[in-house]
């Protein structure tokens, strides 16, 4: 937790405030109806997680539907991991429906080496703060969906949300679940009698090169955002690299796609991180919960760590879920 602790000490110093050839186009099959498609696909199997129902696969291109990359899959029979290891080839049938996506008939079809797994670019930004009371992220103009200048220092005074994603992800049950429980708990707070109004949520892109602006704003539509409560911010690869570092974000470029895990942060109006949901999955009411318990942090009295150099008894605590 220390990269999350840097970013509590950051907040609480200022800021107020997740195999390369594709197969041939015989080999896709699309099925429709109650929103389910199938693909069929093949890769190589990365890690068979602890989980026992998640596999990592580095598969290739799917026609008509996503790039090569590496990614893990769910499985709803768990006998469909039975013997599998690191470094074997399998072919298997992706299923995606609006809501989830799963694996199923896999077969192993040969062996390979695994290769190292690669540095998350989200690490690459160096470990040092910058020595001062304040620091610059703070300040820092990132660029907003209506191509408008943001700081995080905008924010003073309202309780943030904030998550990680890109708007090319295809898996319904990863980053688009990511903005859909955004987009339930905007729903829900703006349902509740009588609740404060000073709440934001903010979607950061990491997918610098191809999610601009106008795509965002795209996005957001598609989820029928209110840019009063929500924005979509990119900006320099650097700079969102640090800020995703410190909120112990990890992703890496795979293709023309991206890996990287789950992060969702509840930040107080206090500027303390109060929460950390290290998971995708439906987390829409638990972020209404966060956010109204985040919202009453002005009411209370809470010290502010003078200077990011010198570690005091003050400064902000963060839980994670």
């Amino acid at each position: 937790m220390r990269l999350i602790s840097a970013l509590s000490s950051l907040l609480a110093s200022g800021l107020v405030l997740s195999c390369r050839e594709s197969l041939p186009e015989s080999s896709l099959r699309a099925e429709h109806g109650k929103g389910l498609r199938t693909f069929l696909a093949r890769g190589v199997v990365k890690e068979l997680q602890e989980d026992g129902s998640t596999v990592v696969v580095s598969h290739e291109a799917i026609a008509n539907y996503m790039d090569a990359m590496t990614m893990p899959f769910k499985v709803k029979e768990l006998k469909e991991l039975a013997g599998l290891r690191a470094g074997d080839q399998i072919s298997f049938r992706l299923s995606v429906t609006d809501e989830e996506s799963w694996i199923a008939q896999i077969t192993r079809v040969g062996t390979v080496r695994v290769e190292d797994h690669k540095q998350p670019v989200g690490t690459e930004v160096s470990e040092a703060l910058t020595p001062a009371a304040r620091h610059p992220l703070l300040d820092y103009k990132f660029s907003n969906e209506l191509g408008q200048a943001v700081s995080l220092s905008d924010f003073r005074g309202q309780a943030l949300a904030i998550t990680f994603f890109f708007t090319r992800c295809p898996i319904p049950d990863y980053c688009p679940r990511l903005s859909k429980n955004f987009q339930e708990a905007s729903i829900k707070l703006a349902s509740v009698p009588g609740a404060p109004t000073n709440w934001h949520f903010l979607s950061v892109s990491f997918d610098t090169e191809f999610d601009s602006p106008a795509v965002l704003k795209a996005y957001g539509e598609i989820y029928h955002y209110d840019p009063a409560h929500w924005s979509f911010l990119t900006g320099a690869a650097d700079k969102v690299g640090e800020l995703a570092r410190l909120s112990d974000v990890n992703f890496e470029r795979d293709a023309g796609s991206f890996n990287h895990n789950f992060r969702t942060l509840i930040i107080d109006t206090a500027g303390h991180l109060q929460t950390v949901f290290p998971t995708g999955g439906d987390l829409s009411n638990a972020i209404v919960d966060e956010i109204l318990k985040a919202m009453a942090a002005t009411n209370r009295s809470i010290a502010l760590a003078p200077s990011l150099t010198q570690p005091t008894p003050g400064l902000a605590q963060s839980s994670t879920r």
